[in-house]
């Protein structure tokens, strides 16, 4: 019995001292961000990726900050610049304002025969003025009995029409626009026909020195009030 309890003892002895002796097996925590997140600490910062990096580009772990791309942005178109020698006639649309006169500020149509009407003074010609020259012409005739100092400015608010005939996809009357070729106008028109003249036009421009008819290339600028007419090819 001394015996087996000598060979029990030594036995308990000796499994105790090897769990004593056994190493402590460290935990590795993962860099994985969600993993990181589980445990509910701070990623460990890891350590940079061997070998080249692709275009160059830098890493996430340098230190300098990348600096941002400054974002480029298109500018805006300039405004359409009216001409002050421009020569007002019938089918050209006015803004008049008479400063502190609410009641004659507003917007005028030149009639065909060449006039705008407005209150107190009636009738003013515009055919053949240019808009400065209009607004001097209305405050004389309110200075005459209606308003001590009057001031008075006048632009054009839409140009008269032009008219466009011919060989094009849809002739007729269409709205001025400033800057206006003879091509920008055939794309108004529908373009050309098949059977049109493409290299030359005919337009007829009427001012104060009389009416014109000439034959111009498609780049020429027109101007209010004129007629293209696009020939038929020959060939």
């Amino acid at each position: 019995m001394r015996n087996v309890r000598a060979v029990t003892l030594y036995l308990l002895t000796a499994l105790a001292l090897s769990g004593c002796m056994r190493q402590p097996t460290a935990m590795v925590r993962p860099h994985d961000a969600l993993d990181a997140l589980a445990y509910g600490g701070r990623m460990a910062s890891a350590p940079p990726p061997a070998g080249p990096r692709l275009w160059n580009t830098p890493g996430l772990w340098d230190t300098p900050a990348i600096a941002a791309t400054p974002v480029v942005y298109a500018a805006a178109p300039p405004p359409v610049v009216h001409d002050p020698a421009y020569r007002l006639d019938a089918g050209d649309r006015l803004r008049i304002v008479v400063y502190g006169q609410e009641g004659l500020t507003n917007t005028y149509l030149v009639g065909a025969g060449g006039s705008i009407t407005m209150p107190l003074i009636g009738a003013v010609t515009a055919r053949g003025r240019t808009p400065a020259e209009l607004s001097a012409a209305i405050a004389a005739r309110l200075r005459n009995g209606y308003i001590r100092q009057p001031y008075v400015a006048a632009e054009v608010e839409a140009y008269r029409p032009f008219f466009i005939l011919g060989e094009v996809a849809a002739p007729g009357q269409y709205p001025f626009v400033p800057n206006m070729t003879v091509e920008s106008a055939v794309a108004i028109a529908g373009g050309f026909s098949p059977r049109a003249r493409r290299d030359l036009v005919i337009v007829t421009h009427t001012d104060a020195r009389g009416t014109v008819r000439i034959s111009v290339p498609t780049a020429t600028p027109l101007s209010p009030g004129d007629t293209v007419l696009v020939d038929e090819r020959w060939f």
